[in-house]
């Protein structure tokens, strides 16, 4: 590829910038519009008796909140592009480390491999088992339980995305044909997936009745379009950046020749 680690590693930086952006502007434009829902559910439970504060927030002397939602907005866009650089940097070294095992045609579609495994593992499985939900969901006591069972899927997510290849690779070491090894591969991955969804516990929190399934199932889908949106955007921005580099020396081939 005629690229240092160090080269990568700034490619994968600036893909995880552009990232986290893209899911910057998904949490503005969609995710956003779902949580004011949730938070006027709040309102209407405060206003009922409820034990919630007025806006979801923390308070200061039961009135005004200590933050106000347009802080949350900024805080919650910051908080999104430093996770895209920390994914960014992750995701350069794996790739750095893994590139000629990935399928795919150049580093394009190695890239695109990667995010699509990438967000399988990390953002999609621990999505299906612990579901987020929205502020007028959820009790404040459970919240190291759900911390650590989303926390457990995460990792049997990765354990899997690092198993199935070392199966393909011992029965490609067996000389098993490529057709052969696909089906074990998707049929181990199947299996494991849902091991994972069966044996580990749920999320404990009920949905009050006050809460619409609408509502529920609008903030989780915007949460995982949010994700599905830095995953595709840091495999796109990275190899593009990598495609960059070979673009020339494939120009240059016919001359050479």
């Amino acid at each position: 590829m005629g690229l240092s680690f160090g080269s990568v590693l700034r490619r994968g930086v600036l893909a995880g910038v552009s990232a986290g952006l893209a899911a910057a502007v998904v949490i503005w434009l969609v995710v956003e519009p779902v949580i004011r829902r949730a938070l006027a559910v709040e309102d209407a439970r405060s206003l009922h008796g409820g034990q919630s504060a007025p806006t979801g927030l923390p308070t200061h002397g039961g009135e005004e909140p200590l933050v106000s939602r347009a802080a949350q907005v900024v805080g919650g866009a910051v908080t999104a592009v430093l996770v895209g650089v920390a994914v960014g940097v992750i995701f350069a070294v794996v790739f750095a480390r893994m590139r000629e095992r990935l399928p795919g045609r150049g580093d394009f579609g190695r890239s695109m491999v990667l995010a699509a495994i990438g967000f399988a593992s990390v953002s999609l499985l621990p999505a299906l088992k612990i579901p987020s939900n929205p502020p007028a969901v959820g009790d404040p006591e459970t919240v190291g339980q759900r911390t650590m069972l989303y926390a457990v899927v995460l990792l049997l997510g990765v354990a899997i995305a690092l198993l199935v290849p070392v199966l393909d690779q011992r029965l490609a070491a067996r000389g098993t044909v490529a057709s052969t090894r696909w089906a074990v591969d998707v049929v181990a991955t199947v299996v494991l997936v849902v091991l994972v969804l069966v044996l580990v516990p749920g999320s404990p929190d009920a949905v009050p009745a006050d809460v619409p399934a609408a509502l529920l199932w609008d903030f989780r889908l915007a949460s995982l379009a949010q994700l599905a949106t830095m995953w595709l955007t840091l495999g796109l921005v990275f190899g593009l950046l990598l495609e960059r580099v070979a673009a020339p020396k494939r120009a240059l081939a016919p001359v050479a020749a």
